[in-house]
């Protein structure tokens, strides 16, 4: 059997102001689908087939009849969205910091960089870049590569050939 493709994603975020999550996330440089737009909820354009719609609670309660999780306490999900460069992960960072969220610390493995935030609502938003030659396999982590390892190696077929 087949694994399922999809073209698109939509997450669907509570958030208690609409007005002020749509202002954050203005800040931090995204912006909004206007057809999916009312005074209930708006489309956040994350990437080209990734989106977030972000709903006022009483109005995303019409989608479950499960009790919503209270997000300073605990966690639903986290978001991880990449991002093209090391300094674009700092630069997010900074901007959501400047917007009024929580940043979490960063991680550097070398291959892998991040860090996360909170946004208005509490919800965790990681930012991580990896090494393109690392993703491609051009370049693998030895063993003893993880948290708190600078290096990764090239693989020993790419640094005998």
């Amino acid at each position: 059997m087949a694994a399922p493709k999809h073209s698109m994603m939509f997450v669907n975020l509570a958030v208690k102001n609409l007005k002020t999550s749509v202002e954050f996330f203005t800040k931090l440089g995204y912006t909004f689908e206007p057809r999916f737009t009312d005074e209930h909820g708006t489309c956040m354009n994350v990437g080209e087939s990734f989106k977030v719609m972000l709903l006022e609670e009483p109005f995303f309660r019409t989608f479950t009849k499960k009790q919503l999780v209270d997000t300073k306490t605990h966690v639903e999900l986290l978001l991880c969205v990449s991002c093209e460069s090391r300094a674009a992960v700092d630069d997010l960072a900074a901007k959501a910091v400047a917007a009024g969220g929580q940043r979490h610390e960063f991680k550097d493995y070398g291959f892998m960089y991040g860090t996360s935030f909170e946004d208005l609502d509490a919800h965790v938003w990681e930012l991580s870049w990896m090494d393109p030659d690392w993703v491609s396999g051009k370049k693998e982590c030895a063993v003893e590569c993880g948290p708190g390892k600078k290096e990764c190696a090239a693989p020993e077929s790419a640094s005998s050939s």
